[in-house]
């Protein structure tokens, strides 16, 4: 079975931006080790752009917990009244969670970008609190592009010190050898 960083070095953006979909959905699905791989090919001279790498995760991000909302707001306050109980989730806290949503819910959005179980059910959440659709979709855009601007920058940087001490280092190995 092929790898993840197999994948994304022979399927590139295609990769990244399906599987950072899928995980913003709601889906357990490794969002950020995907930006994270295709970073750092960015970054060590493969086929990926950095820009198209950052762009292609933070759209995916952004349509995924689009998705997600729909999806929340669809059905997710239906399953939490009708399931909540089994999960100690009461009438109270509920209240407590649409309130919170209502009040901080951009905060909790763009934090929930950061933060890896979060980040897969905050657009759930977020739909299932009734957060408003135009402070969700705000939200939803700015923690995006923070996130892939963060992570991808970051690794594509480390890409290229890998990069910049690899090429040495192989030929010392090499004439050691």
């Amino acid at each position: 079975m092929p790898s993840i960083a197999h994948l994304v070095h022979d399927y590139g953006l295609v990769v990244v931006g399906g599987v950072i979909g899928l995980e913003s959905i709601g889906l357990p699905f490794p969002g950020e080790s995907v930006l994270i791989l295709a970073s750092i090919f960015a970054g060590t001279k493969h086929d990926l752009n950095i820009v198209s790498v950052v762009l292609t995760a933070a759209t995916s991000a952004i349509v995924g917990q689009m998705v997600g909302y729909v999806i929340g707001r669809e059905f997710g306050y239906y399953l939490l009244l009708r399931y909540g109980p089994y999960l100690r989730i009461t009438q109270s806290r509920i209240k407590l969670g649409e309130y919170l949503f209502l009040r901080h819910g951009g905060k909790i959005l763009i934090i929930a970008r950061f933060v890896p179980v979060l980040r897969s059910i905050a657009g759930i959440l977020a739909g299932a609190n009734r957060m408003p659709w135009r402070q969700f979709m705000l939200a939803n855009v700015v923690g995006a592009f923070l996130w892939a601007a963060f992570f991808g920058f970051a690794a594509y940087m480390l890409g290229r010190q890998i990069e910049r001490v690899a090429g040495p280092l192989v030929m010392v190995i090499g004439a050691a050898t």
